[in-house]
């Protein structure tokens, strides 16, 4: 018997019927279990796994893998997407909304996998808390390692993250460009129309592109646009890091789901600490894995653990206020210092802990 390349995991016979049809149409050999020990053998042999949502609870606590999708019909509320954290899901598709989605991802677990993107969100706990800044300089040092990055700038509002490196004026694609997008986009397309940046003598071949926003108004991209460009990014970049806003709407909710951890970044002081706390439960839904980053300094001595300790959040690190940091951000030029001091040595920390498969050998 072939193995299937999608295993259909459901006891709804309307949604098990629609998954087999679209699995045909692609020319996708699929199959439908609703013996979960038949599910549990076959975890981490099948490609890709759609778990009907009336399954979903009976599967938490399974291996995290990639290659999940939660599937639900009708009218979904944010439950769905509560189920999709507990289960490990990286995708969440509601039918028949996503029903062209879903069939263009049963047909790319057809094709030979090339490796696995690693994706890291950066949050700010407060406005001026230091995200753009740390998610850029992640972006250079991951760079620096050898990997193939791209920097994503999920906030309209914000200043750009193509400024901060001195980037505002080359040429490349920006989000309007990318806003009105629905369907599959290749990756080399998507690598080759972006803004980037290199730094010499930096280990293999790293790049670092950036996909940031023109100047003037602006207005927020939809999921289906984010949900593009995240898929066509994870076949030409190793890691992804977006800097996204406090609140981050319908796409920044698709880059939480789809990231392998999230930062949030928060100032050691207490009003910041009260502000985060209220971002924190915003994020936690749609977040694998919310860690802390404290910036200091604390102007009445509280400590990056009593932060950690009042928001309930592991601590990944702190990093001590650099004037010149805030300098190089206004003058476009934070390459010049992105190599030493507090903040890029914890970035260094951040991307050498990130999973092996999309880090460059050493």
């Amino acid at each position: 018997m072939t193995t299937p390349v999608v295993l259909i995991v459901t006891a709804d016979p309307w949604l098990s019927d629609r998954l087999l049809r679209l699995a045909a149409a692609a020319d996708v050999a699929a199959g439908v279990a609703r013996d979960l020990e038949q599910v549990r053998l076959a975890w981490h042999s099948v490609p890709l796994l759609l778990v009907g949502a009336e399954l979903a609870d009976r599967l938490y606590g399974s291996p995290r893998r990639p290659g999940v999708v939660l599937v639900a019909s009708g009218e979904q509320g944010p439950e769905v997407y509560r189920q999709a954290i507990e289960l490990g899901a990286q995708d969440v598709a509601v039918l028949p909304d996503r029903e062209e989605w879903l069939a263009g991802r049963i047909a790319e677990a057809a094709e030979p996998a090339d490796g696995r993107t690693t994706g890291l969100c950066v949050v700010g706990g407060r406005g001026g808390a230091g995200a753009s800044a740390l998610a850029s300089v992640l972006g250079l040092v991951a760079m620096r390692r050898g990997l193939r990055t791209l920097l994503v700038d999920g906030d309209p509002l914000g200043g750009g993250l193509d400024l901060a490196l001195g980037l505002e004026r080359a040429e490349g694609a920006r989000w309007p460009e990318f806003a009105g997008l629905r369907g599959r986009l290749s990756g080399s397309a998507l690598a080759g129309s972006l803004p980037r940046t290199t730094v010499r003598r930096h280990r293999g071949p790293g790049e670092l592109a950036v996909l940031s926003w023109h100047r003037g108004a602006t207005e927020p991209i939809g999921a289906a646009a984010m949900r593009s460009v995240l898929r066509a990014a994870a076949g030409a970049f190793d890691l992804i890091v977006a800097d996204l806003a406090r609140q981050p709407g319908e796409a920044g909710m698709e880059a939480l789901l789809a990231a392998d951890a999230t930062v949030l970044v928060v100032p050691a002081e207490v009003r910041a600490t009260v502000a985060a706390d209220r971002v924190a439960a915003g994020l936690r839904p749609y977040c694998h894995d919310l860690r802390l980053v404290v910036r200091g300094p604390a102007p009445d001595g509280l400590s990056a653990g009593a932060v950690a300790a009042a928001l309930q959040l592991p601590l990944a690190g702190e990093v001590v206020g650099d004037r010149r940091i805030g300098t190089a951000l206004e003058r476009g030029d934070l390459r010049k210092v992105s190599r030493r001091g507090s903040l890029p040595e914890l970035c260094g920390r951040l991307v050498d802990e990130l999973p092996r498969p999309a880090r460059a050998a050493a």
